[in-house]
């Protein structure tokens, strides 16, 4: 019994060091490309504002001609003040296509009213797969031509495929119905298209607008919301816009453009098939697809990120609400990686697969497994008290404070380099919750991302849902 006890100690002993081998590697992975990102982020942000601080910036009278897609489903109470900001861009050439994707509320209604827009008969060519139209409403505010299209429910890809079969310009945005576009959003993000020749997509900012205050497209006030569940997703919304997505595009390797706001080149998105429909992520899937796509059929192409083109969107702001949505991202990441498994550890991708994909497999798709595993082998080394507690609080207390800082980076650097102002108050809520959002909410998303693949649903395509708030914007 002594014997069997001893090798029964010595097994664990033996199992708890090579995973503590492991989690050690897997932590200095991490540690080292979330120093360097926010590094290469903030000294880049920097480096645009000290540029356009000291030389004039030349206006040149060159736009792409671009359509707005806006799908909605049951938005009525944030799409009439979502498409009024769309409607006072800083931009000449560009249309709106709202596509009401079988809303049980009166979304369509709410449009038509609010902007005049009347019925009009117009066939829409099938180019990319979606659900039949019902009816299509025509109008122009001022300048811009507006198109509602009103739909049988088919989920966010199938309307988003309606908007791209009923728009007319040769490049597409796609934007939340509870988003908000800043005045000169429009032209930041079009602005590698005028650069480079090759580009298929560009990203843009996405920002937490509660506790905002927006008029005509430009912020008035800005500070952080008053609820903690927003007022850390600002926190981590900053660090992941800020250097992640930099980082990845000094080497073209951004996976995902953000489905609250990116620009696409529609016959290449045509090519591709579209949006997929039988995903949840279909804003990563697309990405994904679009350089499977052309790496395979020896395109020269660019997918693009643009920083200073800024989209302020709502944030759920009570903690069901946002499990209900990071369980719905996690599933669409799981459904593109596994899709598009191909591009692992393949040659043909250089960077894309052997830094780009390996991160977000890792470090994203395995991490919630990867870290509650951790947690349970650290609860095994405490029974079996093959562990230094003193030492263990420290190393976590040391990550936690290392996380706080890399995230209070990303979010001063992006508030100075936007020059907006800040109040004590906010100062110290966000030091307060950025290790608040590193030692707890993490571990709470990470359960809700581990039970999104213990769940998984394949035939699972409706609509998330959030209880959505008014938009404070004025026009």
């Amino acid at each position: 019994m002594i014997a069997t006890t001893v090798t029964a100690a010595s097994f664990v002993q033996g199992f708890l060091y090579f995973v503590g081998v492991f989690f050690v590697l897997y932590l200095i992975g991490y540690s080292t490309f979330l120093f360097l990102s926010v590094t290469v982020g903030s000294s880049i942000l920097y480096r645009r504002k000290r540029e356009a601080h000291y030389k004039s910036t030349l206006e040149v009278d060159c736009y792409v001609p671009i359509t707005i897609i806006v799908p909605a489903h049951n938005e009525s109470v944030t799409v009439e003040s979502s498409l009024r900001s769309l409607l006072n861009l800083d931009y000449t050439l560009y249309e709106v296509i709202v596509v009401d994707d079988g809303s049980t509320d009166d979304t369509a209604q709410v449009v038509v009213d609010a902007f005049g827009l009347h019925p009009i008969e117009r066939p829409i060519r099938r180019q990319v797969p979606c659900a039949p139209e019902l009816g299509v409403w025509y109008g122009r505010v001022g300048r811009v031509p507006v198109t509602l299209i009103s739909k049988e429910n088919g989920g966010k890809a199938d309307a988003l495929n309606m908007g791209i079969n009923a728009s007319q310009y040769p490049y597409f945005i796609c934007i939340d119905a509870d988003s908000v576009l800043q005045y000169d959003s429009l032209r930041e993000v079009s602005a590698p298209l005028v650069e480079h020749e090759n580009v298929v997509a560009v990203g843009g900012l996405v920002r937490i607008s509660n506790g905002i205050r927006i008029k005509d497209g430009r912020l008035t006030n800005y500070s952080l919301p008053k609820k903690i569940i927003p007022a850390m997703q600002v926190l981590e919304y900053d660090r992941s816009f800020l250097s992640a997505r930099i980082l990845f595009d000094q080497f073209n390797g951004n996976l995902i453009i953000s489905g609250a706001f990116g620009l696409f080149r529609k016959d290449l998105a045509i090519a591709c098939g579209g949006y997929d429909l039988d995903t949840v992520g279909e804003d990563m899937e697309l990405v994904t697809k679009l350089h499977v796509f052309c790496r395979t059929n020896g395109h020269d192409y660019l997918i693009k990120y643009a920083p200073d083109a800024i989209c302020w969107s709502q944030a759920p702001e009570t903690l069901r609400d946002l499990v209900r949505q990071r369980r719905r991202w996690h599933t669409g990441l799981f459904e593109t990686m596994t899709k598009h498994w191909r591009m692992f550890a393949n040659l043909r991708f250089g960077l894309v697969s052997f830094f780009s994909y390996t991160y977000f497999l890792i470090y994203e798709l395995l991490s919630p497994a990867i870290e509650l595993f951790g947690l349970l082998t650290v609860v095994l080394a405490v029974a079996f008290n093959f562990i230094n507690i003193p030492f263990m609080l420290m190393f976590f207390g040391i990550y936690a404070v290392f996380g706080a800082v890399m995230s209070l980076t990303a979010f001063f650097s992006r508030v100075q380099t936007r020059d907006l102002k800040l109040s004590l108050r906010d100062v110290a809520k966000a030091l307060l919750l950025s290790l608040f959002e590193v030692t707890v909410l993490r571990f709470v998303l990470a359960t809700t991302r581990m039970f999104a693949l213990l769940g998984y649903r394949r035939s699972d395509r409706r609509w998330g849902s959030i209880k959505r708030q008014k938009i404070d914007a004025e026009n």
